[in-house]
């Protein structure tokens, strides 16, 4: 049974998504600040965090950051805000996915579900191997020349698909598809800001990762 961490300080909201999630088998943890959120998360071993971003003690940019530094769990942040720089902060912190309040409950499940069957699948132990980058797909560990690198759940699932098709032009349209599905309410600099954070943690791999003007990304293996 996957175990999901609630963080949100509206008690009817959390309520409302606490009987959403009970109600398709998977079991909850609710915290109503971030510090409460934090300790649950070093307590227990959690699936995916869902997580209000404004938060009494520590807010949401905060207890995402400290996530990230030791897990690659799925995060899917709420705000009140429509602003798209609270978004593109969220995804530069490690955030995988993001909903605008008010938003359906049902919309919610559907990304909570696709997250956990992704972070979840793919339990064989195919390796996906090019210019001394190896993605082991069962146990979802990626290293760079020997050294194990952090990617967060939606970094892992681009590089895999990039490197799973490399040589050939992903189009922004197909990774959102492929890693969102098609009810992301995001855009293409979403993609964006996840690609240049995919890069910075690979280094001098990151090169790999070709910008197509106009159309879009594709992985390029290194020339000896």
């Amino acid at each position: 049974m996957n175990k999901i961490l609630v963080v949100e300080d509206e008690d009817i909201l959390r309520e409302v998504i606490m009987d959403y999630l009970i109600e398709e088998g998977y079991q909850v943890l609710e915290a109503a600040d971030g510090e409460q959120a934090l300790e649950l998360f070093q307590s227990h071993s959690v699936d995916l965090v869902i997580l209000d971003i404004v938060l009494p003690k520590i807010d949401g940019w905060s207890v995402c950051r400290r996530i990230r530094k030791n897990s690659n769990i799925p995060i899917i942040m709420l705000t009140a805000r429509s602003d798209e720089d609270d978004s593109l902060l969220g995804y530069e912190l490690g955030a995988d996915d993001y909903l605008i309040k008010p938003y359906s409950p049902r919309v919610l499940m559907v990304k909570v579900k696709r997250f956990l069957e992704k972070y979840s699948g793919n339990m064989d132990e195919m390796l996906t191997s090019a210019s001394g980058i190896v993605i082991n797909m069962g146990a979802r560990l990626v290293s760079v020349d020997g050294n194990t690198i952090s990617l967060t759940h939606t970094e892992f699932e681009m590089l895999a698909y990039l490197m799973q098709n490399r040589g050939i032009v992903i189009n922004r349209e197909q990774l959102i598809a492929k890693i969102w599905g098609y009810d992301f309410y995001g855009d293409e600099k979403t993609v964006n800001s996840h690609i240049r954070n995919l890069r910075a943690k690979l280094g001098s791999k990151g090169s790999c990762i070709v910008t197509v003007i106009r159309s879009g990304y594709k992985f390029e293996e290194e020339q000896l």
